[in-house]
């Protein structure tokens, strides 16, 4: 079928008056090469759900690609299930979050709606919250403007894994036409205590501020200590974070953040940013100038739907530390394992700093080590009560376990607040407790070198060789072990993956990324503490500089 014939059979079924005007205008003019963009393939479903651009076509986030995705659930939930829904500010999200209810209930199912632009940890909090059967948020977190995604969650409040996403993308596939799909279901208030469990199946209940308060109930009931004083300056980045964690600081009894005016509120363009992500060069440049104005003691920020959280210290005189992920995930797993107890087990994946593992025997409480993502972590094994992902996502918990199955930036900011108020009641900072852990630990260094390609047979070349012809050394420190992830090595299923053990406790790791054409290398430097942390710190930074540099002379992308 040629593509002008894909393109218009799709502008057929199309409800969105704006893809439309964008459809007819490249079929009128003949764009066969935008054209081939849209529709020579497809978003694919898969544990992340679907994420890409906004526009028409099937390899475009739109209203038919979304439509089509929640029929494709339906069918694998079946009538009478129960979904909650949620979405972030984003351009066209509460449209797709309406059309996802509107889809579900036409198929028999029972859907209820967030009330108004919330965190991404809310949705995961309300599905376990309100007993329902899966969720859907609408969001692509801290990808670019031009964005938007669609993230599937199952019963027990976490991200769906593997067969579940080749289930539903087997549904969607099977989906007809989406002008043919049965629509509606009446709109109903929520019941007493915002539960939905009475609600007829076909209905959708549009859900009050019930379900935020009790969100916040349970993040505000995490380990916290008693120190309150503490001044903080705090970015959402354009995102949605901002009202609901100036609520949970003052429900938890700090004052409310200093935030950045011009980042406050919602906006999809994200104006001041050039890419909405909290670990991206520049993105905290305003908070950072924020927390010298106000002589702040920790900054904070979210991304754009505020699941992962960014920490930094102001430094005397201006500026500040940015704190790595893995400098705040040994900090909190440190906090959260002294206050609490019984059977207790902390988790984080496989490109993530060996700290945790030593914090956890010391501490003698379970270590778990899993994939990549925090639908793998979620699932480590019982007890688990804080687990995090070097790319600034963390989720944690108390005595009674995790409130929020996924990330939670939320839920993260305020523990790392109370960490640092704690910390400067005694005359401290984050920054000397990151010291006290390397002391008692060892100086655990870590960083990243990524080559983005336009040729993806250049990361399989790149992996082959190096399969082929593995290192014997690495930055000059010999290869002890070399473990290839692929066939299983290392205790966890296969993934394509390679990780080299290197003497004296230093690591790499090297995977294709999931999601981006780039192939990216996770490298960690261990240092004892024999003089001063700085010293020991500088001795990781140069071994980690080397390790670099052979590992770019070695791959050569």
């Amino acid at each position: 079928m040629s593509v002008l014939r894909r393109a218009r059979e799709w502008l057929a079924q199309d409800p969105d008056p704006d893809t439309r005007a964008e459809l007819s205008a490249l079929i009128e003019r003949e764009d066969l090469a935008a054209l081939e963009e849209r529709f020579g393939a497809k978003l694919e479903f898969g544990t992340a759900g679907l994420r890409g651009e906004l526009g028409a076509g099937p390899n475009r986030m739109n209203r038919v690609t979304v439509m089509r995705a929640a029929a494709g659930l339906a069918a694998v939930l079946g009538p009478g299930k129960h979904v909650v829904i949620g979405y972030d500010a984003r351009h066209k999200s509460d449209v797709f979050a309406r059309d996802t209810a509107a889809v579900l209930t036409g198929a028999g199912l029972r859907a209820s709606l967030l009330p108004r632009p919330l965190p991404t940890p809310v949705l995961a909090f309300a599905i376990r919250h309100l007993g329902a059967d899966a969720g859907v948020t609408v969001t692509a977190s801290h990808n670019p403007p031009r964005d938007n995604g669609y993230k599937v969650y199952w019963g027990d409040g976490s991200q769906i894994v593997p067969p579940l996403d080749t289930e539903i993308s087997t549904a969607i596939d099977a989906v007809g036409r989406v002008d043919d799909l049965p629509l509606g279901g009446p709109t109903t208030d929520p019941p007493p205590g915002g539960l939905t469990t009475r609600a007829e199946p076909g209905t959708l209940t549009e859900l009050g501020e019930e379900v935020v308060h009790a969100y916040l109930r349970a993040v505000t009931s995490l380990p916290l200590g008693d120190a309150r004083d503490l001044r903080v300056a705090y970015t959402p980045l354009h995102g949605v974070g901002a009202t609901t964690l100036d609520a949970a600081f003052l429900a938890a009894g700090f004052d409310s953040p200093l935030m950045v005016e011009e980042q406050r509120e919602p906006d999809p363009d994200f104006p001041t940013v050039s890419f909405p992500n909290p670990e991206e060069p520049g993105a905290m440049d305003l908070a950072i100038v924020l927390a010298a104005k106000t002589e702040a003691d920790l900054i904070v920020a979210n991304d754009p739907d505020a699941d992962r959280c960014a920490v930094g210290v102001p430094l005397p005189g201006g500026g500040a530390r940015m704190l790595t992920g893995d400098e705040v995930g040994g900090l909190l797993a440190e906090h959260v394992i002294t206050h609490t107890t019984g059977d207790r087990m902390v988790a984080t994946t496989i490109v993530s700093s060996t700290l945790l593992g030593k914090i956890a025997q010391a501490h003698g409480v379970r270590y778990g080590e899993t994939l990549t993502g925090f639908k793998w972590i979620i699932k480590a094994g019982p007890g688990l009560v804080f687990g995090y992902e070097e790319a600034i996502g963390y989720s944690v918990g108390s005595d009674a376990g995790l409130p929020v199955r996924d990330k939670d930036g939320i839920g993260a900011a305020l523990t790392v607040a109370a960490i640092a108020a704690a910390a400067k009641r005694d005359g401290r900072t984050l920054l000397d407790l990151l010291d006290d852990q390397a002391r008692r630990y060892g100086l655990h260094a870590t960083s990243q070198l990524s080559f983005r390609v336009s040729d993806l047979s250049l990361i399989t070349n790149a992996m082959s060789r190096l399969r082929t012809d593995p290192p014997a050394t690495l930055g000059n420190l010999p290869v002890r072990r070399a473990d290839d992830l692929a066939r299983g090595d290392g205790g966890l299923p296969p993934t394509d993956g390679l990780r080299y053990l290197l003497e004296g406790g230093a690591r790499v790791v090297i995977r294709p990324s999931g999601t981006e054409p780039k192939l990216k290398c996770y490298l960690e430097a261990v240092v004892p503490v024999t003089t001063t942390p700085a010293q020991a710190r500088a001795r990781a930074g140069e071994q980690l500089a080397s390790i670099r540099t052979d590992l770019e002379t070695r791959l050569a992308l």
